[in-house]
């Protein structure tokens, strides 16, 4: 059985990290298994052959846009359009941000509105674009002991919590883990029971751990559809409006360090709105199923 917390927080990671040198530009590493953590810093470059007179753009991402694989489609497109280099950090939304405003990274693109209004309205941002959404989903294990299938989030957690049944939280303060605690505000907020788990990992891994304890878990839809066949977990909730999930790019003050590419940031922020790349979002599907649903092409109509 898990501690209640798995891993220590992702700050204690960027800290360590930062601290050694890894976050510098122009590093690279390789992608973390689905046993490692994805809510630690993970840097990689998507280019092999790099040239120093390219470019390198600093991209804080979150774990689920990289676990869906859609980052693998686009960013290679981004450096050979561009000539450039993409340096991915993949964390939490929370720590995406927090990279943000402290000018260690040119751009992030993250899921969790209101942080991302604080951000803009902080000063730390230049623009923001909403780019895409998919949505929430709460699977469970088959059984659903809760009986929390077919009703809408809120009413999901209010079974979960009642028969105090095991539930796996992100606990990494991610775009995830934010939408967590807004649904349990709206239904008089959350109180910790014994099976009420903080993974403190990334999605990935917190879907192994939930699968591993039969527990329930709150993911995006993008990583459960592309990571779905490894679980013996089921989906069960699903579709309501609350459990909308937006993602958007902004664009780091450059005033922040003088080392900021704002200028490959809003090319890149103009790439990710493209019509083109819209298309490309619109048509990246596993198994048949698309992963995210485009929000800046003009025929794309609501689900």
């Amino acid at each position: 059985m898990p501690r209640e917390r798995i891993s220590n927080s992702w700050m204690m990671h960027i800290v360590m990290l930062l601290s050694f040198g890894i976050l510098d530009a122009g590093c690279s590493g390789s992608q973390p298994t689905d046993n490692e953590s994805a809510s630690d810093t993970t840097t990689t470059s998507t280019t092999s052959d790099f040239s120093p007179k390219q470019s390198v753009l600093k991209l804080a991402s979150t774990t689920s846009t990289r676990d869906s694989g859609l980052l693998d489609v686009l960013l290679p497109e981004f450096e050979k359009a561009h000539n450039c280099r993409v340096d991915l950090i993949a964390v939490g939304t929370g720590a995406a941000l927090k990279l943000g405003e402290a000018g260690d990274v040119d751009a992030v693109l993250v899921h969790a509105r209101s942080a991302e209004h604080k951000f803009m309205d902080g000063g730390h941002g230049i623009r923001h674009e909403p780019i895409m959404h998919n949505s929430f989903i709460i699977a469970g294990p088959a059984a659903d002991p809760a009986q929390a299938k077919g009703r809408d989030a809120g009413a999901a957690l209010q079974k979960i919590v009642a028969g105090k049944h095991r539930f796996v939280s992100r606990g990494d303060d991610s775009g995830t883990h934010k939408r967590e605690l807004l649904l349990w505000q709206k239904i008089e907020g959350l109180t910790k029971w014994k099976d009420y788990i903080e993974s403190g990992q990334g999605m990935g891994p917190t879907l192994i751990i939930a699968d591993e304890m039969k527990a329930y878990v709150l993911t995006d839809d993008g990583t459960w559809m592309k990571q779905r066949d490894k679980f013996q977990l089921v989906q069960l909730v699903k579709g309501a409006d609350d459990l909308r999930n937006p993602y958007a790019v902004l664009v780091v003050n450059p005033e922040k360090a003088p080392a900021i590419n704002a200028d490959l940031a809003n090319k890149f922020s103009d790439f990710l709105i493209s019509k083109r790349v819209q298309k490309l979002i619109k048509n990246y599907e596993i198994n048949g199923q698309r992963l995210f649903h485009p929000d800046r092409l003009k025929q794309e109509t609501p689900e």
